[in-house]
């Protein structure tokens, strides 16, 4: 087979020079090394060096498989930015001998992927080398441009690796999917972005131990990038070159916060700082300050809180503190809920900037949290009491007999949908537990509740509950 033309600069093309930025089999020259980003230089060679993600580098782990056992087998990497999808890519093919052709789904069309594709077999017939095809962002693909991909993977022309930060499971089609491995990366802990960065002070390839970090400057970067490692050697290489251009042999506070054009955060996420915004943010948002919770809400996102810590507290909220005010906001936090599970930081940051302000500018009522409560109380006391015998069970041979279910009235037959008979045990029949605010939704929904009350307990002043 002939050699296939490559397309846009993607690959090498015949007569031309190959990319700067990579040779074939993945990895940088020495030139071009000194050169590269600091994150590129401490992009990891093996699995082992590879930050985080213990699932996936345990021995015996399909991934390892596949590098170690050298297998044909195309990956679905799914996972938040910075956490070493591309570096996976580069992984497999550097130590399988694959040739590493990267594609962006930002810039790439059906063309391109097709001339990725074609390019691969025809090296494959021609030398017996394999290629990686790694297509970042896959999910920006249309589902035609993943239609192209499927001959290359069915027939095994290509290893292709492809990430993406969303739900595979709706962004990916089908057949691509099932022809796929899927592994999912979680987000680095503070500690695995500690860990990177350390590397790349003393790491022959990083900054060689020119440089030392002070302690609150290395907290501060950890919290800047958020999980993301790309993110954290970033921030050190910009803050490395600002202490070097004043002369200094030392990272310090003021070098990181000047070099990312960011103050630090004071908050730490397992001191008092966390439980203190927090309790800031739900109270503001409990006293209806929409600018208040959402200057909190900044600080968390700014110190890297895990948003679903957030979104969690936001749900809890919306019944402890709106209620049925509002029967919308427990709709409204449970989709911001949701969004961050989806979709991922920084873009869920709307979502639950939508949630906060949304249920601080909705009416109040703690009257459901205070329902629930007496309820439990009650109950912890003791007051139980016996089911009403209509109430009970009749579903089986001879339930009539001993009474069960015998005088149930069905409510559905009684004038409103209402019937009037006994519901509570004796012991709590005199009780009220939900008793509504004159706030937003619930004032109406207050009249209808005693209304309601009064013909199920066959109280005067019987009337229409509607």
């Amino acid at each position: 087979m002939s050699d296939v033309p490559e397309a846009d600069g993607l690959f090498e093309v015949p007569g031309a020079p190959p990319p700067p930025a990579r040779s074939g089999s993945g990895s940088l020259s020495s030139a071009d090394h000194a050169a590269a980003p600091l994150a590129v230089r401490m992009r990891p060679r093996t699995l082992d060096e590879l930050a985080g993600q213990e699932q996936l580098r345990a021995a015996g782990s399909p991934l390892r498989q596949l590098i170690e056992g050298d297998r044909s087998l195309s990956l679905l990497l799914w996972g938040p930015p910075g956490t070493g999808k591309t570096t996976i890519a580069s992984i497999v093919s550097q130590q399988t001998q694959r040739r590493f052709v990267e594609v962006s789904a930002v810039s790439a069309g059906v063309k391109e992927v097709r001339a990725a594709i074609d390019a691969a077999r025809a090296g494959l017939v021609r030398t017996g080398t394999e290629t990686v095809l790694f297509v970042d962002e896959v999910h920006r693909f249309s589902k035609a441009q993943q239609d192209a991909l499927l001959p290359g993977v069915e027939n095994r022309w290509v290893t292709l690796v492809a990430a993406t930060t969303e739900n595979p499971y709706f962004s990916v089609i089908s057949p691509l999917l099932s022809r796929s491995l899927l592994l999912r990366l979680q987000s680095l802990t503070d500690e695995d972005v500690a860990a990177v960065m350390d590397r790349a002070l003393t790491d022959e390839r990083g900054l060689a131990g020119a440089l030392t970090i002070t302690d609150e400057a290395r907290a501060h970067l950890v919290r800047m990038a958020g999980g993301d490692a790309r993110r954290s050697l970033t921030y050190l290489e910009a803050a490395a070159a600002a202490a070097t251009s004043r002369g200094s042999d030392e990272i310090d506070l003021a070098t990181t916060e000047t070099a990312v054009d960011q103050a630090a955060v004071r908050y730490d996420r397992q001191g008092d700082q966390h439980y203190d915004v927090i309790s800031a943010f739900i109270k503001s948002v409990r006293g209806s300050d929409a600018d208040a919770a959402l200057h909190y809400l900044a600080r968390m996102f700014e110190a890297g809180e895990d948003p679903r810590f957030i979104a969690r507290r936001l749900v809890v909220l919306a019944s402890e503190d709106v209620g049925l005010a509002d029967p919308t906001a427990l709709t409204t936090a449970v989709a911001a809920a949701q969004a961050v599970q989806l979709i991922g930081m920084p873009e869920a940051r709307l979502n639950l900037a939508q949630a906060t302000v949304a249920l601080a500018v909705a009416p109040k009522s703690n009257a459901v949290y205070n329902a629930i409560n007496a309820a439990q109380a009650d109950v912890r006391a003791g007051k139980i009491g016996t089911v009403p015998a209509h109430l009970r069970d009749a579903h089986y041979a001879g339930a009539k007999k001993i009474g069960h279910g015998a005088t149930y009235q069905y409510a559905h037959d009684a004038p409103y949908g209402i019937a009037t008979q006994v519901y509570a045990p004796e012991a709590v029949a005199d009780r009220t537990y939900y008793e509504p605010t004159a706030n937003g939704a619930e004032a109406a929904l207050g009249e209808r509740w005693a209304r309601i009350r009064r013909i199920v307990r066959g109280q005067p002043g019987d009337g229409a509950a509607r």
